[in-house]
């Protein structure tokens, strides 16, 4: 096996010197392709794409949000052109001497899930003290991983311990002999004098001891956020497109869903972030980097045969939403349709900092620093109304419902004393977005 080209995989967040460490130290010795998945703060990002800049074959993929260790590894997993052998490695990682990718590489035979550190944990992931009925556990600080084998199993997901799901899913199946300790490795790991490591170097939880903890609850409760609304998507979108534009293009998880279920799909996205362009495709046929308030006429004939055009959170950035559907609406067929999800400013949130005088620009929800527009349930219905659109189904997106009583209250009185409906006004405020299908009226 030819090392040389092993992809190599690294999830960063707010540590640009542990990148410049990694990348220093890898380049120092092999010339791989890097791929740096980060999910920093605005104050951090910047630093780390400087790092990765210096350095020759490094990509540098951002998330406008902390996508974690083990969604960080899922993503790149699923949506880059990835085969063969693959290198993961935890941004603290130092390499001290050449000779590990060898050695690791000499180690992983054809059919393996991959090689590594391997230590025993329970089915909750935490560390036991016994092997017999534990499960085998691949430590992804650094880890070579056949890519075709691993997408048959589950994703990582957990940050703490990001490959539990995986390693129980083997252990379950009783193919745990998939997965190789290196003894080296566990030497190299555990080992805290210098001159007695191999190889590498491992702070562990470097990133942590910077950034003060993992954020799993929050992580977890975004991604069940989202699944959540690719599912709504999902369940107003055809069952079986044949062609399908999705404009605001996010973590390619939607494309993916709908792939599998119409693997003939002809799959479009139209990245919003032009200043940030993706090389990776994912499960999307084409991926287009485009301004979308400047789009010509010959993007639109292009497209005139598709069957769903997905507005994911899209509107709400453009400039010119209306004049963005009422050209969709030119070229859309008779028995087309958008599907598209809208943050909604009535949410009961919003409407307690309004009152506060708190109205402040946010990193990401409702009040997004990206959206240049925004719309309720109301306005909504009249912006597509104007563009020549029927909105026919449709459903609000609700993550937190408004507990307090005394709110409930205010707002009830507040929609009475201006002759709205109270309860109608009431329901409207609990939706942080809707996600809404309308048709060619």
């Amino acid at each position: 096996m030819d090392v040389k080209h092993i992809p190599v995989i690294s999830v960063s967040y707010n540590s640009a010197e542990l990148i410049e460490d990694l990348l220093s130290s890898f380049r120092a010795h092999y010339s791989n392709p890097v791929t740096i998945i980060d999910g920093s703060g605005e104050q951090h990002y910047r630093a780390i794409e400087a790092v990765c800049a210096r350095y020759e074959n490094v990509r540098f993929i951002h998330f406008d949000y902390n996508i974690h260790h083990g969604p960080g590894m899922a993503w790149a997993f699923q949506n880059l052109e990835l085969q063969g052998p693959v290198l993961v490695l935890d941004s603290d990682i130092f390499v001290l001497h050449p000779g590990f990718l060898e050695a690791m590489a000499a180690e992983l035979k054809p059919g393996m899930y991959g090689v590594g550190y391997v230590n025993h944990v329970n089915e909750g992931g935490y560390d036991v003290d016994y092997e017999q009925g534990a499960v085998r556990y691949l430590h992804p600080a650094c880890m070579l991983v056949n890519i075709e084998v691993l997408r048959a199993w589950p994703m990582p997901t957990k940050h703490g311990a990001p490959m539990t799901e995986p390693m129980v899913a083997l252990h379950r199946a009783g193919q745990d002999q998939l997965v190789q300790n290196l003894p080296w490795l566990k030497e190299d790991f555990l080992n805290t004098q210098p001159g007695a490591r191999n190889y590498l170097r491992h702070d562990w939880q470097g990133t942590v001891k910077r950034t003060g903890g993992y954020h799993l609850e929050d992580w977890q409760r975004a991604s069940q956020q989202a699944a959540g609304v690719r599912q709504l998507i999902k369940s107003l979108m055809p069952a079986a497109p044949a062609r399908v534009l999705e404009i605001g293009a996010g973590d390619g998880f939607l494309a993916r869903d709908v792939k599998e279920a119409a693997p003939a799909c002809l799959y479009t996205a139209v990245e919003l972030h032009t200043e940030t362009p993706s090389e990776n495709k994912g499960a999307c046929d084409l991926v287009l980097q485009r301004d979308v308030d400047h789009l010509g006429d010959d993007f639109f004939r292009d497209q005139a045969g598709v069957d769903c055009w997905i507005l994911d959170k899209a509107l709400e950035r453009l400039v010119h939403p209306e004049t963005l559907l009422a050209r969709i609406r030119k070229v859309m067929k008779a028995d087309s349709c958008v599907v598209a999800v809208i943050p909604n400013l009535q949410h009961w949130s919003v409407q307690a900092k309004l009152c506060l005088g708190d109205f402040r620009y946010e990193d990401n929800g409702i009040l997004d620093r990206a959206h240049l527009r925004w719309f309720t349930r109301g306005t909504i219905f009249e912006l597509f109304q104007k563009a020549g659109y029927q909105i026919v189904q449709g459903a609000p997106v609700i993550h937190e419902r408004m507990e307090n009583p005394l709110l409930t209250a205010a707002l009830r009185q507040l929609a009475a004393s201006v002759g709205a409906d109270p309860a109608l006004a009431l329901e409207d405020a609990q939706a942080a977005a809707y996600v809404i299908k309308a048709i060619p009226r």
